[in-house]
């Protein structure tokens, strides 16, 4: 196995994060009381307990990045995440960032920004 970096995040409640992240193609790698491992080809993110967040105070983010985007985000769309400005879970289209890369972002049920970023394109 390569070198790699995985996030970790919160979760109020394993069971609720597995339905929500499970309706998008995440699968359940590893689960106990102490921590929940979620995969989804070769993404991968761990959540630990944390029931007393409040999602709306919550400032935990992470970034996946994606040879499709467009391909993640209809998922999770299709999943039943709408598109909106506030409330969680929610999401905000894909769009060609600032910064030059194509990027969506996911808010989860815990508060928890994911930015899903198209990997770039070789040059």
């Amino acid at each position: 196995m390569s070198d790699h970096a995985v996030p970790n995040l919160p979760s109020r409640d394993f069971d609720a994060t597995i339905a929500f992240y499970g309706a998008f193609g995440f699968e359940v790698a590893h689960h106990d009381e102490a921590w929940l491992i979620l995969r989804r080809g070769e993404l991968q993110l761990e959540f630990f307990p944390f029931p007393e967040l409040v999602p709306e105070e919550s400032s935990f983010l992470c970034s996946l990045r994606v040879d499709d985007v467009d391909e993640l985000y209809g998922r999770i769309a299709s999943a039943g995440v709408v598109e909106t400005t506030s409330g969680h879970p929610r999401l905000h289209p894909v769009r060609r960032q600032p910064w030059g890369q194509r990027a969506g972002f996911l808010i989860d049920p815990d508060g928890t920004q994911l930015n899903l970023i198209e990997n770039a394109a070789p040059v």
